[in-house]
């Protein structure tokens, strides 16, 4: 195995910082969708909108992991740095394992959401079938 030095870690910075502000974004467009739901149930309350709500919750949390993987591995790609930095090649391996685990996890747990996401705008769209 190729020695780990303080150029391979640092190269998942920006795909990182990228990802984040994707989720970032993602988050913020939910939670504004939450609060106009919730204003709409307040008004009329409707199952519809419930049902819609409780889904929207299950993406938060899903969007909340993901973002906090996602940063949990860029922490973990600073530590293999220092690490690096300071010649404890081993550690700097095994954190730098971690970190990457990390992001694979954050990213199929997106691709999950992606995929309730999509769901629920299907069944949303579901009442225009005959058109």
């Amino acid at each position: 195995m190729n020695q780990l030095t303080l150029t391979t870690p640092a190269l998942l910075f920006s795909a990182i910082s990228l990802l984040l502000l994707a989720y970032t974004n993602r988050f913020l467009a939910y939670a504004n969708v939450v609060r106009n739901l919730h204003a709409k149930y307040k008004e009329n309350p409707d199952n519809l909108l419930v049902g819609q709500i409780q889904n929207l919750r299950k993406r938060l949390v899903l969007t909340r992991t993901m973002q906090l993987l996602g940063i949990g591995s860029l922490l973990f790609c600073v530590l293999c740095m220092f690490l690096v930095y300071i010649n404890f090649q081993l550690f700097a391996e095994i954190v730098f394992g971690i970190a990457l685990v990390m992001l694979i996890i954050s990213l199929a747990i997106s691709v999950r959401e992606i995929q309730i996401s999509v769901k629920a705008l299907d069944l949303h769209l579901s009442d225009m079938d005959h058109l």
